[in-house]
């Protein structure tokens, strides 16, 4: 499995290239790969520090795409802006994240970490408590994510 992450400057930069380059890039690509998916969302707020799209410092990145209640949605963002967000941002091998959300009541949290043995510590030490304190079991409708290794080789 390959997760792909692209970071757009602008919509209009994205609408661009989807009306523009899109099709032809991806005909090119017929054959390569099967069962793929693609959701776009939008920026909402950092993760700890300014986010800037560079990988180099990072060996792991945590992703998770949250399906949240209609009518938790609210309370979600506010969770992960008050309780999430500086419990990770305090995580001494997290560098930096963002949070983003898409139509639907759909979000998505990237973490980097310096190290799984730093997103590990991290992990185990409070997820529990956090997610207690936060109420994600009653606002979460579906979670789905990945800790993705990141292969340098593969960074543009």
């Amino acid at each position: 499995m390959a997760h792909i992450f692209a970071f757009w400057e602008s919509r209009a930069f994205y609408d661009s290239f989807m009306a523009r380059s899109h099709d032809r890039l991806s005909a090119a690509q017929s054959g390569t790969f099967k069962d793929i998916q693609a959701k776009l969302f939008d920026y909402r707020f950092d993760v700890k520090t300014g986010f800037e799209p560079r990988f180099t410092d990072a060996d792991l990145v945590r992703v998770a795409h949250c399906r949240v209640h209609e009518d938790r949605a609210e309370h979600f963002m506010l969770m992960q802006e008050k309780v999430w967000n500086p419990a990770m941002a305090g995580s001494p091998g997290m560098i930096r994240g963002l949070f983003g959300e898409a139509p639907g009541h759909e979000f998505l949290v990237l973490s980097m970490w310096r190290s799984a043995a730093e997103h590990g510590k991290y992990r185990t030490e409070r997820v529990e408590r956090l997610a207690l304190r936060a109420q994600t079991e009653t606002d979460i409708a579906s979670l789905t994510g990945d800790i993705v290794e990141l292969e340098p080789s593969w960074t543009v």
